[in-house]
């Protein structure tokens, strides 16, 4: 279990990288847009490059909206006193791994053997 500035550091961490998501989500949006099918003003290689810059745009849009629910998680758990506790078994989350990932739900352990199912 992470020592009290640790804790106190990790919360910030997480805190800012949420802060930074959502300053940035009006941006991610923007890219996301649908794209003008106006064939007067772009060719079919342009519109071919939009929609492809549009599916990225999304697929980022939904990665980021993931992680912010991460965050918001492990600071839920952080308020609720429960952080750096596995969200499976209970046991403590190794402090390298939190301050790998600060929103890290499970220990090692357990991400291990969900990845091999």
């Amino acid at each position: 279990m992470p020592d009290t500035a640790e804790l106190a550091m990790l919360r910030r961490r997480l805190e800012e990288e949420l802060a930074s998501l959502l300053e940035d989500a009006d941006i991610r949006r923007a890219g996301s847009s649908t794209v003008e099918l106006d064939q007067t003003r772009t060719g079919r290689l342009s519109r071919m490059d939009a929609l492809q810059g549009q599916a990225m745009a999304r697929a980022t849009e939904a990665r980021a909206t993931q992680r912010a629910q991460r965050l918001q998680a492990a600071l839920r758990r952080h308020d609720e006193g429960t952080y750096g506790e596995c969200v499976r078994c209970g046991e403590f989350i190794a402090p390298g791994r939190l301050r790998a990932d600060p929103a890290a739900a499970v220990c090692i352990s357990c991400a291990e053997s969900a990845e091999s199912r």
